[in-house]
């Protein structure tokens, strides 16, 4: 197989919905694989010039599988919109390894990806074998969250694929000043799907929706206990430069308590940074090879 082409695999969960997933190399042979959980609303689409990359020789020949949350890309949409929790889907996750037969891996995990890591490592850490967090810690800053819950609800979108490359421009633009026109193209095209020659938000409105009830006033818990279970695990945490949900202070206090932790700024991006473009890409290869 040309490793710049991927696998397609569906498969039901015990309460009959069905996932979708992506894998990338040649099936490992004695080596650790490497599952990709994409944010909140993303998908599988995010990770594929990354996947392509660390599946090359030049990124270390890794056999890479990523995953499209219930409700989410090409996975089906839950009828029981409460199912549409971390819990939930890091049972998902767990039950996605089972499916492959991964009794071990390392995980990258994008935003929400980071926080059902902080759930997994609770739940079943022997099948943690080292961690790249995106953007992601065990505190999330209130005006980041309430961004997101502005931009994921926003009434109008782009009426056209023309136009969706500018939109998210306008929509993000301050926070990835970096990105090119050939970026904000590709991210069109991982954030959307088409109906009938429109673009339209590739996930289940209910995911947003559930944002609607926070206000700046929220209060949001820490994930420390669950992130204290990582301590002597390979990790590593990548924070975007502009990033609004993971601040400066958590990091420092995550390589405190994790001082082997290995953190990385991705230089002219805010939330989530993308990985496949210089920065981020070379250090998830080196992470990986060690």
């Amino acid at each position: 197989m040309d490793r710049s082409e991927f696998r397609e695999h569906r498969f039901r969960l015990q309460d009959g919905l069905q996932l979708y997933a992506r894998s990338y190399g040649d099936v490992p042979r004695g080596r650790i694989p490497v599952i990709c959980l994409p944010g909140l609303t993303r998908n599988s689409r995010d990770f594929q010039e990354l996947a392509c990359f660390l599946a090359s020789p030049a990124g270390g020949e890794h056999f890479i599988l990523s995953l499209d949350s219930r409700g989410r890309g090409c996975s089906q949409r839950d009828d029981d919109k409460s199912r549409y929790t971390v819990a939930t889907e890091t049972s998902d996750l767990i039950a996605a390894c089972a499916h492959f037969g991964i009794e071990k891996a390392i995980f990258i995990g994008t935003s929400r990806g980071g926080l059902i890591l902080h759930h997994l490592a609770g739940l079943a850490p022997a099948l943690i074998a080292g961690v790249v967090l995106n953007d992601i810690g065990p505190v999330i800053e209130i005006e980041g969250l309430l961004r997101i819950r502005d931009y994921l609800n926003a009434a109008t979108g782009p009426a056209s694929w023309t136009a969706a490359p500018r939109y998210l421009q306008s929509v993000h633009g301050d926070d990835f000043p970096i990105l090119r026109e050939h970026d904000w193209q590709e991210m069109a095209k991982a954030i959307y799907r088409d109906e009938g020659g429109i673009p339209v938000a590739d996930f289940d409105p209910a995911i947003a929706a559930q944002l609607r009830m926070l206000t700046a006033d929220t209060s949001l818990p820490d994930l420390w206990p669950q992130f204290d279970v990582f301590a002597g695990l390979p990790m590593m945490v990548i924070r975007g430069e502009r990033s609004r949900l993971l601040s400066k202070a958590t990091v420092e206090e995550m390589k405190r308590r994790h001082p082997s932790l290995m953190s990385v700024t991705a230089v002219g991006q805010g939330h989530a940074p993308l990985l496949h473009l210089d920065g981020p890409r070379q250090a998830i290869a080196a992470f990986l090879q060690r």
